[in-house]
């Protein structure tokens, strides 16, 4: 077994963080410069910050926030959020981003994946899928933060991220999004299983015992949680505390 890595995620909207329930509903939660700093000090292995209405809004990532974080953060960081084009990538590495996200562009151009991982590496490139059952009894890919159903099938979306080479996926379940009752186990199984690359569980952490449920059920490489991080619910020392009593190995930070 990997060491398995913790990653608080900050949805941002007008340079707020924000939590919601099915990526709806949302309320505000502090500011992501200073969450950060505070989350770098706690213990974190990365951080995720995705500009949740970036995408639908049709405008940038906030440029400016990213470099005021990049100032703060000790650890590795992952933006996403209205990355469409190349210049885009750019703008967003080297305001100080490890990482960027890139979710909604990469269905809509494919070749974005395979352009950025080339000119950038594998490693600074992650996909991120959000999933949401269907009728039929599979997944399908969604788009637009989460609202734009694409008719993809997540499996097979998340093989061909591979093949164009992104670095990583970051799985979100749509329908777990906020409802705090545990990761979708049988989604992140599926994916995990389908890929080689390291897949980041998100959506319904609830509790310390979800993150130990997701890594011990399935070979996810990291948990992403928000709310029980953003209120307090738990820490992070605390979460990985019981990881390792429970047999789990844990990345050293």
């Amino acid at each position: 077994m990997s060491a398995k890595k913790i990653i608080p995620c900050l949805d941002f909207k007008d340079g707020k963080v924000v939590k919601g329930v099915h990526f709806e509903g949302l309320r505000e939660m502090g500011d992501p410069v200073e969450m950060a700093a505070s989350y770098c000090q706690a213990g974190a292995d990365e951080l995720v910050f995705l500009d949740i209405s970036a995408t639908t809004e049709e405008r940038d990532t906030l440029v400016d926030m990213v470099k005021k974080v990049a100032e703060k953060a000790t650890v590795p960081f992952t933006v996403g959020g209205g990355i469409k084009l190349m210049e885009d990538v750019e703008r967003i590495l080297a305001a100080g981003a490890n990482k960027v996200g890139i979710n909604s562009a990469a269905v809509q151009n494919p070749n974005l994946i395979v352009e950025a991982s080339k000119k950038f590496g594998s490693n600074s490139i992650v996909a991120a899928v959000d999933a949401k059952l269907a009728t039929d009894g599979t997944w399908h890919v969604m788009t637009h933060g989460g609202q734009k159903d694409t008719g993809l099938d997540v499996i097979a979306w998340s093989k061909k991220l591979e093949q164009l080479g992104a670095g990583s996926i970051l799985l979100t379940s749509v329908d777990r999004d906020g409802v705090k009752d545990g990761y979708d186990l049988k989604l992140t199984k599926a994916i995990v299983d389908a890929v080689s690359i390291p897949v980041i569980a998100s959506g319904g952490c609830g509790n310390a015992e979800h993150i130990v449920e997701v890594f011990k059920q399935t070979n996810v490489a990291a948990a992403l949680a928000a709310s029980i991080f953003h209120e307090n619910t738990t820490s992070i020392q605390d979460v990985k505390q019981l990881c390792l009593n429970q047999g789990v190995k844990m990345n050293e930070s």
